[in-house]
Parts: structure tokens; sequence; C-alpha cells
């Protein structure tokens, strides 16, 4: 699993608004255990850096790849390094015959949620439908570099009447290296693992690449690499997953709400075109009582629609709210923006990060069990 970084906390409270801050802490206990099996094949995978496991486990090529002044080096990885999966299906297989699945796309429909310990175990989510009564109909999971496609936690996904969203993010690789394809096995098999989900389920997933790339805090993001080569890097990967016949796949590109106080730019430089995209993500939280969806989301809503002259599908891919937001009144605000706005739906994620985003007292869960039942109806 991917390890998001710390990153600084909101401004003081007598400063402006800047309401461009990144969602999550260090989670290392959440992947303690995958981190502890990934060890024995090649790295672990923690706060953006490839830890080298072993020299004898692996031969490294060193591929040195400038981005934006700073050299990087990849590691590439071979198909017998990565964890274990019960897939056997040979890359290629759906070359000719693609997989073609598309997700509905009426707004207000879908109610998504991450929660801590997945993708090892679907119980963290079932606690939360447990303890709300909603059953979300998108499952999020984060997926570090070295990770294949985890089958097993997209089919309880599908099995709940979920899809599966995969954050995959390029921990500790350049992404100049994947642009010169020196990942393109790992990335072949993930996307023929993913098509084959979908010749056996029937059933789409969602992918996002890279998440919140207008952001500070990862390599990839903004002041760390070109927005032109973070372009390029996600059409390799769109190309190489639609080369292996994983039509089955909504591409997501997700930004972080745009703050320019706190350093957090516009994401056209990083638009890769109408072509590469079947919908938009945004991240974006609640910190303060005061903050509003139409402040919070509005003027970053307004951007991404100028990106492209066909109307592109948006949905709020990752949010929460702090308690002292006041978490009732924050969900409701959420849905009636998403609504107003006209947006797919929103991804709750429920875990203590920079703040304890999960939800807390009878009442948030009340008003959480209201948006489940507005939301999570999909046509065909």
């Amino acid at each position: 699993m991917s390890v998001p970084p710390l990153v600084p906390p909101p401004p003081p409270a007598e400063l402006p608004p800047r309401p461009g801050r990144h969602s999550k802490g260090t989670f290392a206990r959440n992947v303690s255990s995958r981190l502890s099996r990934a060890a024995n094949r090649l790295s672990r995978i923690s706060h953006g850096r490839a830890l080298t496991i072993g020299a004898s486990l692996v031969t490294v090529v060193v591929v040195a790849a400038v981005t934006a002044g700073v050299a990087q080096v990849a590691t590439p990885i071979g198909l017998s390094q990565l964890e274990p999966t019960t897939e056997t299906t040979a890359i290629g297989t759906y070359s000719h015959h693609p997989v073609v699945i598309s997700l509905p796309a009426q707004p207000a429909s879908y109610l998504g949620l991450y929660a801590r310990g997945v993708p090892d175990s679907f119980g963290p989510i079932e606690n939360v439908t447990r303890q709300t009564g909603v059953k979300p109909n998108i499952t999020l999971y984060y997926s570090g570099w070295y990770e294949r496609f985890q089958a097993p936690f997209a089919a309880l996904a599908q099995a709940s009447g979920a899809v599966p969203f995969i954050q995959l993010d390029p921990n500790g690789v350049s992404l100049a290296a994947i642009v010169a394809g020196v990942f393109d096995s790992y990335l072949e098999k993930f996307a023929t693992d993913v098509a084959a989900f979908g010749a056996r389920t029937g059933h789409g997933v969602i992918i996002s690449f890279g998440h919140e790339m207008n952001g500070y805090w990862y390599h990839w993001g903004y002041k760390h690499a070109s927005p032109a080569v973070f372009v390029a890097a996600w059409r390799h990967v769109v190309n190489l997953f639609r080369g292996q016949g994983a039509d089955d796949v909504t591409w997501l590109w997700t930004t972080n709400i745009i703050d320019i106080k706190g350093g957090i730019p516009d994401p056209a430089p990083w638009w890769p075109g109408r072509a590469y995209v079947t919908w938009i993500g945004i991240d974006g939280y609640y910190y303060r009582p005061t903050w509003t969806f139409a402040s919070l989301f509005g003027p970053t809503i307004k951007a991404v629609r100028a990106l492209s002259k066909t109307p592109v599908p948006i949905l709020i891919a990752e949010t929460g709210a702090a308690q002292v937001a006041g978490q009732p009144a924050k969900i409701a605000d959420l849905t009636g923006g998403v609504r107003a706005y006209g947006l797919l739906g929103f991804v709750w994620f429920d875990a203590n990060g920079v703040k304890d985003w999960r939800l807390h007292g009878a009442a948030a869960l009340a008003a959480f069990r209201e948006a489940g039942r507005q939301y999570g109806r999909l046509g065909s």
C-alpha cells in the first residue's frame, strides 16, 4: 500500500481559510503486514521512497532520470519479484479482445469509502456499514508501485455492490523511468489482471494514477517533477492498459483543491487531455466550521470544467471533516453541494491522518446514514 507523507497542518485560525491541505498522515500501521511480506521479495514502500531489501533478491538496474532538475533513480521490477497472486492470466490475453465496461455517470449516485485496513481485509468497510447502515458503492484502496492488482479485495467489493477504486501511486520511482518503459512489464501484468477481473465479473474498476499532483507533498507533484513529464507518464500508463485490453477501467484524473496562498496551483498544466481521462477527481477536506462546499470545492470545480470542451463527470475522490468543523453539518453540506454542482458523488476518507477524519458520534453517523439514503443508487 501507498504510505502518504505527513504534511503541514492547516493555517492558524486568525488567517484567511486555506483549504488546500492534504488529507492523510503517515499510515505505517496500515501497511506493516504487507511490507513485511514484500520485504522478502523486493522493497518496502515508505514515505515515497523505495528501500531496497536484500541485494541478493533482485538485480538492480539504475536508470538516471532528470526531472525538474533533480536526478532520480528508478529500480525496475520483474514479475517474479511481485507479491504473490492467484491470477495466472498471461500478458496479452486480452490485447485483441478488449474487455470494455463503462460505469454509470449520473449525478449524486456514488457514495464511496476508504477505511484503514483495506485491502488486506474487507472488514473495515463492513465495520462502517454496521455503524451507519450505509453500503458504499465505491471502495478505495491505495496501491504502492510494487503491488499487483488486489483481485481478492476487488471481488469482495464487487460482491457487496461496490466499484473497486485503486489509487495507483508511483512511490519511489521516477516518472521519466515510467515514460521510458522501465516498468512496462509490471504495468502490463497489472492491466491484464484488471482486464481478467472485468471479463470474469462483468464489472469495471476506477483507477487514479499519481493523485494530487498539483500539491507539493508527493515527489511526482508540484515543485518535484515537471507537469510535462507527469502528463507523459499518465498517457503512457493509460496506453499500456488499453494495449492490454483493460478497457474496463474508468480513468480518474485526481487533483487537490486549488489553494494559491497555500502553494497549491491550478492543475491545468497536469491535464493529459480528454482522450486520456474518463472522470475528474477532486480531493479536499473540511477543517473549520466556517468552510462550505462552495468555498472549498467551487473554484476547483470551475477550473477543471474549463479544461475540456466536452463535459467530464466529476467525483469528490477524497474528503472528510474534522470533528472541530462539525461533522454532521459538513456531511449535509457535502451531500447538498455535490447535488447542487451536479457531481457524481463523494468518497469519504474514514481514517486518522493529519486530522482524525473518522465518523464520530451519533449525529455524524446519522448524517452519513442520510447521505447513504440519498446516494448510492446506480442506474444502467
